[in-house]
């Protein structure tokens, strides 16, 4: 957004115009104790375009970029490279021009996208539909959470401890409106993930269960058992995905059983950018399509039998009565769905199975290396690019200072686990394509100075 700043004409004008006497007018419902008093303490009262522009750039000159250093960050987030004709592709005018379409049947470039999206989506994870994608992957969790309960009618999902801790806040904030009843529990440091805990909780009051896949940890399970005992009792299973990639080496969520699965999709097209935008990804049963938030377009033909697309489904409220909605999602991220779709186009099956691949081999080698280093114990027993280290220390220090060694090396549980003191010396590490040998090599020379 561009820097433009008003003169105090520009404003009396403004406020001439709401009929407002001051800008203080404005603020009137705010209560006196929350208004700041004065001028922010060290912070000028303006400056010009230039002098803002420069020094944002210097501060910016302080941050570690992810590209310029050896990068093991995951955790719902990764680096993956995303090539240049991705780039290209999404700003050509059929595409970029129609970016929300109101009508949305004048904008076939935009719709066809949408439509070959939501078919890779469905295939990716397993299901029988998906949807033109969501916001992110922590808000179509939530979603998936509301649906099942429309479905079920119920109000108790149970949550794996291996859900994105992010994740579970997102569902805690919305469950607080909804009076949904969430049954949630901290992951520990083992191989074994908490399948008999959700095995042990589902009953005939359960609407859901919600099973990360890989998990935080990295851990990968057959989840068909869950799905069973889950369908046993009329409840279904939703799988949460957030590392796409993973599903081109391991079984899709769907065909283990999945009700719903969604995820997140930024591994594909989109890349990590600064920590947004994303864009989540939702797939259900074909049963259950009428329960699905968002938006969905169909494929048809025209008044003269010519191939085209519209938008066969969307409920939400804009379009439908409030009371009818499933959601008061109000668009979708289609120009992060664009991405993804055109990356996913230039792989295709072989080529995500190729990059699966490389991200595994690429993993293990990091886990052999980083094992090596005395003290250092990996505590998964499968792995696709992410695993978890336990290290001899709290791990949160142990990061710092590999970052100051000019290595991004992971992400410590104590971060996404506060106060949490049988998780704080848990490392997870994330291992992708762009990592090289050196990168690895790097990496645990580092940690290893940093333990000794």
């Amino acid at each position: 957004m561009r820097y433009l700043p008003l003169t105090n004409t520009d404003r009396q004008a403004m406020l001439a115009v709401i009929g407002a006497k001051s800008i203080d007018d404005l603020f009137v419902d705010v209560p006196a104790e929350a208004q700041l008093a004065g001028p922010i303490a060290g912070l000028p009262n303006h400056a010009s375009e230039m002098a803002v522009e420069r020094h944002f750039s210097d501060l910016a000159r302080k941050n570690m970029a992810a590209s310029h250093h050896p990068f093991f960050l995951g955790c719902g987030a990764y680096k993956h490279h995303v090539p240049a004709s991705v780039d290209h592709i999404i700003q050509r005018g059929e595409f970029l021009t129609a970016y929300t379409p109101y009508q949305p049947e004048i904008a076939q470039g935009t719709l066809q996208m949408l439509f070959e999206f939501q078919t890779q989506v469905a295939r990716l994870f397993g299901c029988d539909v998906a949807n033109a994608s969501m916001y992110d992957g922590s808000t179509a969790c939530w979603e998936a959470i509301g649906m099942a309960g429309r479905i079920t009618k119920r109000h108790k999902a149970i949550l794996s401890s291996g859900l994105h801790p992010h994740y579970v806040s997102v569902a805690r904030t919305m469950a607080k409106y909804t009076g949904d009843n969430l049954d949630t529990a901290l992951p520990t440091l083992t191989p074994t993930t908490d399948s008999a805990r959700l095995l042990d909780a589902i009953d005939g009051e359960t609407s859901c269960v919600v099973v990360q896949y890989p998990d935080i940890l990295g851990r990968i399970e057959d989840l068909s058992a869950i799905a069973a005992k889950a369908h046993e009792h009329g409840a279904l299973l939703i799988a949460v995905v957030t590392e796409p990639v993973a599903l081109g080496a391991i079984k899709a969520p769907g065909e283990m059983g999945a009700d719903i699965v969604v995820g997140e999709g930024q591994s594909l097209g989109v890349g990590l950018q600064f920590g947004g935008p994303y864009v989540g990804l939702f797939a259900c049963k074909e049963k259950f399509v009428r329960q699905m938030p968002g938006r969905l377009c169909g494929e048809t033909v025209d008044a003269e039998g010519k191939r085209g697309f519209v938008l066969t489904l969307s409920t939400r409220e804009q379009h439908i009565r409030r009371e009818k909605a499933t959601s008061n999602i109000c668009t979708n991220s289609g120009l992060c769905a664009l991405a993804f779709s055109i990356h996913m186009t230039l792989l295709g099956e072989k080529g995500l199975r190729g990059l699966a691949q490389v991200n595994h081999a690429l993993a293990v080698q990091a886990a052999d290396r980083l094992t090596q280093i005395s003290g250092v114990e990996l505590v998964n027993d499968s792995f696709f690019n992410e695993f978890t280290l336990r290290l001899p220390k709290e791990a949160r220090p142990v990061v710092r200072a590999l970052a100051d060694k000019k290595v991004l090396g992971g992400v410590s549980l104590g971060r996404l686990y506060p106060n949490t003191t049988d998780l704080e010396n848990g490392l997870v590490v994330a291992v992708t394509e762009t990592s090289s040998a050196e990168d690895i090599e790097s990496f645990a020379t580092a940690l290893q100075e940093i333990l000794s």
